[in-house]
Formats: structure tokens, C-alpha cells, sequence
């Protein structure tokens, strides 16, 4: 086996505790023998989400000898809360311990810079790998078989039982609820995300009248249907095969659902996630999709907000296919035509009363945007970018929201927005241009139903529907504006190296038989901290230029390689696909570094 640099893993610290470890406070001591994956996470990240669903199979795997802890470090203000963490463990099926980093105390100890990241360390407590971004399960499998081989002959080796303990399950009708529809008959058919199934509610929004799916998590169609975490819901004008689509989020697929037997049909999407190179329109079942978060029936087809790829896709049931309609896959906030806007997870749709807009939840952004269906393009009504929210009525310009999921139109023609990590429902009047508060004390709202005046808000982490009255004042609350707590980066105005960090798997090699296997986006908020150095290329690493006039700002890279098996043995090798969004906050001094080095794979 390889040499590795022979670093001591720091210890794991955290001032809100563990989770999953029955009350018990872990130490580093207590895991040696066993190879542990630090998973350094938070919860509003739609890579960290994809990422705790690519170590399940890891996690089962190697349940003796292999120990995944969660770092939960927050983004957000709510992401701190200590509850938040608790529900977000819960909501997400999250089976191994979690420590709760209220400070990034164990981020800045182990010098993570992005949303997710892997630290693996040795069953001797030396740090042997790190990974940043999605698709790095397959290497660390290997990298784990290969530590239990030597560290067994080495007789550093334990096995057994980690230290997990599952908590006490909670009961109800519905688990941590992603959105709901109003039917025609009056009754509410609700996304119950946490139990993988639908649930039609009578008129009281109480009482189940049926369940649609068994519970358990699955991709299987007829009458006896399986889900993976649904979120969005949208009816279908009359006339189509079936009555809703659902945004099957976490099986990447859309499937239509026939209300009269409850039989349930896959629309879109094959169940495996998209990743940079596959196709971004074709067929509709042969067309990979990730993570769709809402839909919405828009300009005559089903539009959908594709969470995990930050764009705006569209399916056309007529002629069967799917494809991309708005967005870049760059995160960001970046108005324009359509097919140049960048998006942040977008989580929420919304048609307005004459059709002529789609209204989009931008949930990493904080904002609230939309889609001209006249000239198709992006404009953003509320938000400023990737590290501003708060909660801040007044002026659109002045507005805050953190991290809304929903949206819906009001009969005025305004907009109520789900203000998620705010625990409030927030609306916004194009005529005026103003943000008011309706309503506080939500928990986690996440969409919303309009019935007979009244507004159905769905509380995804109280599990329930709860109806309030559209007051004819809104709320008044105190202004509260927040910048992410994460450190900025402290560099020399001028010339600036940038270093993407990727070693390819061990026993694998760049994948070039089809030209360059890597790719590297840079750009800048505010974009005149970049003279030179912005846009796109197949080198890891660039000279950039910094304005010596700009005195901070925000440098996001995007950065993506492709390894195959290298065994010449193999006739069809493997492929995976390694990539990472990074958005590193900066602060230009005289005597600031002059190379910025990001990991994407491997040791720095």
C-alpha cells in the first residue's frame, strides 16, 4: 500500500454536543481500531444531502469496522440551532453519530473550506484522505478495504459494533412534510418526505383519508408505489393520464400519480442522480435528473426546480421528453436570458393568477425570482447573493429572507414566501415593491396552500398543516441581517495562484480518451475582484488577478475531474465523477497568501 502523510487527526469538538450516541460525549480514543469518515455537513446543502445518501451503502457495508461521524457545520444562523440539528438528523435518516459544531471549532481545526467534505483517518488516528464535493464514495470503499487489510495484518484492527444509538422514533400521520396541493374535492394531498409516501388529508387538513405508498424508501411503480423522500406536488390541467406529479426528490425521478386508484407512474428521470457530462434533454426515462424539489404546471409543460443541479427544467408530457429550461448548473445569483442565469437550489414554484410568471424559491441565495414567460428571462425581485439573509421587511432592495423553500401566489397577486430557516411566512408586492411579515413562530414552513381566504402553511418540522388567517396587516418584527460566519480568506492584491488538489484513486487514472477529464469555472461577486483569470477551462490550476480597488468579496470555483479504473484487464472500466462548488469569502490585504489551494481529492 501506498505512503501516506502521517498526520494526527485533531480531536472532534463541538459546543452543541453529539447526536445518535445515546448521550454519550465522543473522543477520538474511543474510535481507534476503526476507520472513520468525518462527514463535515449542513443541513441546506444539497451536496451534503446527496452525499449522507452516498455513504449509506458505505455505512452498511462496513458496519464493523468502519465509523462515519457527522460534523455539522452550519451556513445559516438556524443551522445552529441546536433543535435544528436534531430535526435535520432525524428528517434525513442519518444512522451514525453527529457532532453538532455550532462554531466550526472541528471545520477550522481540520481547514475545511466547503460544503460537504470527507476527512478519512486510519484506525491509528492519522488523517489519510480528504474529499471535497459528491461522488467520492467508490474511492473511499477502496480506500477503506485497503486500510482493513493492512491495519488486520497490523493487528490495529477492531471490529464490531460503532457507537451509534438510535434515538427514540417519533409518532404521527406525517414526518417532517415537504409541500401540499389543494384537490378538487377539497381535500389536501401532502408530500410526507419523512414516511417516503403521499397522504390525502380530508378538508380539515387533520384527518388521513388514505396513504399513498408503504413507507419505505424505493423506486416502484403500480398500485402499490414506493417513494424516496417526495417534496413538490403539482396538479395537471384535465385530460392527461394522470391527475399529479410529484418530485420524487432523493430517487431523482418524477412520477405521476392517478388519484382515482392511486396508482402511480415514473415520468421522468431513471433514478440515478445527473452528473456533468450526461445528458441534459432527451427522452424523459432515459434522461438522468437530480434531486427536483418542486414542480409547477408553466407555459404547457411541468417545470421543475432541480435542486441538485441549481437549474429550472421542464417536462413536456405531451411529447414525453425532459430538459433543461433556465440555468448554467454554476450557484450563484446572475439574472439574464434564461439559459445564462445561475441559480442557488432553487426549492419552490409558483405560477402567478395571468400565467406570465414563475415565481422561484432560490433557496441558497435567500431569494425570491422569477421566470418571464414573455421574455424569457430571469429577474430577481428579493436577494442579494450566496452569504446575505436575515429577516428585514421594507424596501425589496433592503429585504432579508434565510433560506426559503416555498412560494405562493396570494389573490392580490402578491407573493407569500415560506421563510423557512426564518420560522415565517413573508410576503412580497410587485406593485409596491415592499416585504411585510404575515405570519411568525412557524416551525421550518416549506409551502403553502391558499383555502377560502385562509392560508394552509405546511410546518415541516412541527408535522403538520396549520391554517391561519391573511391578516390585513402584516406582522411587525424587529430587522435582523446576518453574513455567513465563515472567515475570509485574507490575500495579496495582484497575481493570485489557484490550486485545485486532485489525485485520482488510488488504482484509478484521469479519464482522457475523449480529450480533457477536468474542468475549472472561476468567477467573482463582485466581479470586478477578478481582472483577469474569470471563465472556464480544463486546467486545475490558473494564474488569477486580483483588483487592488475591491477591498472583499467572494471567489467561487467550480471544479470537476473524471477517473476511470486503470487495469488494463478490465474491459469496460468504471468511471466516477468527482466535483466541487466552492465560494471562498475574501479580504484583500497587502500582506495576504498568494496562492489559494482547494482540495478536491486527495491530501495537501
Amino acid at each position: 500500500m501506498a505512503s501516506r502523510a502521517r498526520v494526527r487527526a485533531p480531536e472532534l469538538v463541538g459546543a452543541g454536543g453529539w447526536l445518535n450516541t445515546g448521550g454519550k460525549e465522543l473522543k477520538l480514543a474511543d474510535l481507534r481500531g476503526k476507520c472513520v469518515v468525518l462527514d463535515f455537513w449542513t443541513f441546506c446543502c444539497i451536496n451534503c444531502l446527496h452525499v449522507l445518501d452516498e455513504l449509506r451503502k458505505l455505512e452498511e457495508e462496513h458496519r464493523d469496522t468502519v465509523v462515519i461521524v457527522g460534523v455539522h457545520s452550519p451556513k445559516f444562523v438556524h443551522e445552529a440551532d441546536h433543535q435544528a440539528v436534531v430535526d435535520a438528523v432525524a428528517r434525513y435518516e442519518v444512522h451514525h453519530p453527529v457532532l453538532d459544531d455550532p462554531a466550526l471549532a472541528t471545520w477550522k481545526q481540520y481547514a475545511v473550506r466547503a460544503w460537504p467534505t470527507l476527512v478519512v483517518i486510519d484506525p491509528e488516528g492519522y488523517v489519510v484522505a480528504q474529499h471535497a464535493g459528491e461522488g467520492h464514495a467508490h474511492a473511499i470503499a477502496k480506500l477503506v478495504a485497503e486500510l482493513e487489510a493492512e491495519h488486520e495484518a497490523k493487528g490495529t484492527l477492531r471490529r464490531g459494533d460503532g457507537p451509534y444509538v438510535a434515538p427514540e422514533p417519533a409518532a404521527g400521520d406525517l414526518k417532517f412534510p415537504g409541500k401540499a396541493v389543494r384537490l378538487p374535492n377539497g381535500h389536501f394531498l401532502v408530500a410526507d418526505s419523512g414516511h417516503h409516501s403521499l397522504v390525502e388529508l380530508a378538508q380539515d387538513g387533520e384527518t388521513v383519508v388514505r396513504r399513498i405508498g408503504d413507507g419505505q424508501r424505493g423506486l416502484v411503480d403500480g398500485t402499490s408505489p414506493r417513494f424516496s423522500e417526495p417534496q413538490g406536488l403539482a396538479l395537471l390541467p384535465e385530460g392527461h393520464e394522470y391527475d399529479v406529479v410529484v418530485a420524487d426528490t432523493v430517487n431523482h425521478a418524477l412520477r405521476g400519480v392517478r388519484l382515482a386508484d392511486g396508482s402511480v407512474t415514473t415520468l421522468a428521470g431513471t433514478g440515478r442522480q445527473w452528473w456533468q457530462g450526461s445528458a441534459t434533454e432527451g427522452p424523459a426515462s432515459e434522461v438522468d435528473l437530480s434531486s427536483p424539489w418542486d414542480v409547477a404546471w408553466f407555459d404547457g409543460r411541468v417545470w421543475v426546480a432541480m435542486a441538485g443541479v441549481h437549474q429550472l427544467w421542464a417536462y413536456d408530457p405531451e411529447a414525453g421528453t425532459v430538459g433543461v429550461a433556465a440555468g448554467t448548473t454554476n450557484e450563484g445569483l446572475v439574472d439574464g436570458p434564461a439559459a445564462e442565469a445561475w441559480f442557488a437550489q432553487p426549492s419552490g414554484l409558483a405560477v402567478s393568477a395571468d400565467g406570465g410568471k414563475l415565481w422561484v424559491a432560490d433557496s441558497e441565495t435567500s431569494a425570491l425570482r422569477f421566470v418571464s414567460r414573455e421574455t424569457m428571462t430571469v429577474e430577481t425581485a428579493v436577494g442579494t447573493g450566496l452569504f446575505d439573509f436575515g429577516h428585514r421587511d421594507g424596501a425589496a432592495d433592503q429585504a432579508l429572507f434565510q433560506h426559503p423553500l416555498g412560494v405562493t401566489v396570494l389573490p392580490d397577486g402578491s407573493v407569500a414566501v415560506s421563510d423557512t430557516y426564518n420560522h415565517a411566512l413573508r410576503r412580497f408586492d410587485p406593485a409596491s415593491g415592499e416585504v411585510t411579515t404575515l405570519a411568525t413562530d412557524l416551525r421550518e414552513p416549506s409551502g403553502a396552500v391558499l383555502v377560502d381566504g385562509d392560508i394552509v402553511v405546511v410546518e415541516s418540522a412541527r408535522h403538520r398543516l396549520t391554517r391561519l388567517r391573511l391578516p390585513e396587516e402584516a406582522v411587525r418584527v424587529e430587522s435582523v441581517a446576518h453574513r455567513t460566519q465563515r472567515a475570509a480568506t485574507e490575500v495579496a492584491p495582484g497575481a493570485l495562484r489557484l490550486d485545485v488538489v486532485f489525485e485520482a484513486p488510488s488504482g484509478q487514472k484521469l479519464d482522457e480518451r475523449y480529450g480533457p477529464s477536468t474542468r475549472l469555472l472561476v468567477s467573482a461577486t463582485p466581479p470586478e475582484l477578478l481582472v483577469s483569470g474569470a471563465g472556464a477551462d480544463t486546467a486545475l490550476s490558473r494564474e488569477l488577478v486580483l483588483s487592488d480597488r475591491v477591498t472583499e468579496g467572494v471567489l467561487h470555483v467550480s471544479a470537476m475531474a473524471a477517473s476511470c479504473d486503470d487495469d488494463p484487464e478490465i474491459e469496460f472500466p468504471a468511471c466516477h465523477v468527482h466535483q466541487q462548488d466552492w465560494g471562498v469569502p475574501v479580504k484583500l490585504v497587502a500582506d495576504g497568501v498568494r496562492r489559494l489551494p482547494l482540495v478536491l481529492a486527495g491530501m495537501e
